[in-house]
């Protein structure tokens, strides 16, 4: 359809079915490398990478997001451009592609949208999707406006409108993604909440310290601590409550 997208655009003078059809470019990259991310995951571990190869999802996540800014800014420059140099719209062509677009866009969210929410290899490539699916719906709104008004300028102005969407859920794709490359912790978990549980939960347990928490991906958290029992309890027995009330609470 990409390539339907691209014809159209040219015969419409369409900057706006363009932008949607070079997006739909990045989209199929942006699909397998989603798609090569989940089987590369599935790799065993080996002694070059003991904790194996899931992390290659958010690496997949954080790339389709910097190519989503990309994106951004090349809509936002071919915008501007046609707000000072305007060219003639063809509304009915462009109201017919962008319509398809429009249905083709909703099938693949659909299917995307299915999946697992907390996955960010997903969700990266589900926001590539509703991002060409808030383009079609632009182009056809600037469509009918073109049709039955003549008003050009719309066009690129509805394309910087979904640019300024599409940064907003980019960014926080960027963001947690790079916040888990970083080692960092998960948003719901507070570290001192983690020890004072611990104590409480394992009356063995003296003292919680060094505690270390990050993810590997967003659904495997991973904990490293230090834990001071008191002289006549049984280690194994306590490192056993430990492993509990960490399950159970968090």
């Amino acid at each position: 359809f990409m390539v339907a997208e691209v014809i159209g655009g040219l015969l419409a003078g369409s900057p706006a079915l363009l932008a949607d059809a070079g997006h739909m470019l990045t989209d199929t990259v942006s699909l397998a490398l989603a798609f090569v991310a989940f089987r590369v995951a599935r790799w065993p571990h080996d002694a070059r990478r003991t904790f194996g190869y899931h992390r290659f999802q958010v690496l997949a996540a954080f790339v389709n997001g910097l190519t989503l800014v990309a994106i951004v800014g090349w809509i936002a420059v071919e915008a501007i451009r046609r707000l000072f140099e305007p060219v003639e719209v063809l509304g009915g062509l462009m109201l017919a592609i962008a319509l398809a677009g429009l249905l083709v866009n909703l099938v693949a969210f659909a299917i995307l949208h299915g999946g697992d929410r907390h996955n960010l290899n997903i969700r990266g490539a589900t926001l590539h999707v509703l991002a060409d699916l808030l383009g079609s719906v632009g182009a056809i709104v600037a469509a009918l406006v073109i049709t039955l008004t003549g008003w050009m300028p719309i066009d690129p102005l509805l394309s910087l409108l979904v640019a300024a969407l599409i940064l907003r859920s980019a960014w926080m794709l960027v963001r947690k993604s790079a916040h888990i490359l970083l080692e960092g912790a998960p948003d719901w978990l507070d570290a001192d909440e983690l020890r004072e549980a611990l104590t409480a939960a394992v009356p063995a347990v003296r003292d919680v310290h060094h505690v270390h928490v990050w993810m590997l991906t967003t659904e495997r958290p991973l904990l490293t601590l230090h834990a001071r029992v008191s002289p006549e309890a049984d280690p194994q027995a306590a490192l056993d409550a430990i492993h509990r009330a960490l399950a159970d609470r968090f």
